[in-house]
């Protein structure tokens, strides 16, 4: 069985334990590989295969904090594979297991003796200048928002047709249930389990006192547009990496995605003992 590993090459634990996750999966008899770049970045270029040589391996094992989660879901693009997070980073709310049972992990994993949690995603048609942008997916969040002049936008949301809000505000994000506890509940976004299907909407700074927040079901589609020209200059953000915006945004388009992503947890711990460990803890 192939197993890729995705480390966070910019984190010394992550590198690390990459280092033993590979030898331990080696040993074990499975083909332990990684992207070229994460390859090379922690000096195992041997494990490397490039991105279009991934295949469709077995399990995926992601050893950084949250941010490494995301980096395995869109390496992975529609590839349906397993997740298991291994937490060497700060909150690590989406991991399934810590850094200090890294063999335990493997593994369970590897014996599907684990908790299979299907996280919902999003699909993010983009148009810019006139023209389609691209389509990306999302496991956390969608935003639109300020530009590169810094000023504040100028927003329309519509659901399935129908214009539900308007505003001038930092931005918009649109969030899966998952997403719900990241930049949407920092922008004041409700804790939504991941077991609910639907699609949030948070408005950020909005500089009005009618703004709130929704939640649309899982079959609507969710459309934000800039109606002002001069309150258009606009960027977009899928999961923290921006999409190209040198020019005029048109609109996007957001609808519940047609993948879901597998996330393995080690512990079997519920979404509100995730959440009560990690937010209350202090």
């Amino acid at each position: 069985m192939r197993v890729l590993l995705v480390p966070n090459p910019a984190n010394p634990r992550s590198v690390d334990a990459t280092v033993r996750a590979a030898t331990w999966l080696s040993a074990a008899g499975y083909e332990a590989v990684m992207v070229t770049e994460d390859a090379e970045a922690c000096d195992m270029a041997a494990h490397g295969v490039s991105r279009l040589d991934l295949g469709q391996p077995g399990l995926v094992v992601a050893l950084g904090g949250d941010g490494t989660i995301l980096k395995a879901v869109h390496l992975l693009d529609e590839i349906d594979a397993p997740i298991m997070g291994v937490n060497l980073g700060r909150l690590g709310f989406l991991s399934g297991a810590e850094g200090d049972e890294l063999p335990e992990a493997l593994a369970a994993a590897l014996a599907g003796d684990v908790k299979v949690e299907r996280r919902q995603t999003l699909s993010a048609t983009v148009d810019v200048g006139g023209r389609r942008a691209g389509t990306y997916q999302a496991l956390n969040e969608v935003y639109i928002g300020r530009g590169s002049s810094g000023r504040a936008v100028d927003l329309q949301i519509d659901v399935n047709g129908v214009t539900v809000g308007r505003f001038v505000a930092d931005g918009v994000i649109v969030a899966t249930p998952t997403g719900s506890t990241a930049y949407s509940l920092s922008a004041g976004g409700p804790l939504v389990s991941p077991d609910v299907r639907g699609v949030i909407i948070v408005p950020v700074a909005p500089h009005t006192l009618n703004a709130r927040a929704m939640v649309a079901g899982p079959g609507d589609c969710v459309e934000i547009t800039c109606p002002n020209p001069a309150r258009c200059d606009a960027c977009v953000t899928v999961d923290g990496d921006q999409v190209p915006c040198r020019t005029i945004l048109d609109g996007v388009k957001i609808t519940v995605g047609e993948h879901d992503v597998r996330l393995l947890r080690l512990d079997g711990r519920g979404f509100f003992d995730v959440v009560s460990t990690t937010f209350l803890r202090s």
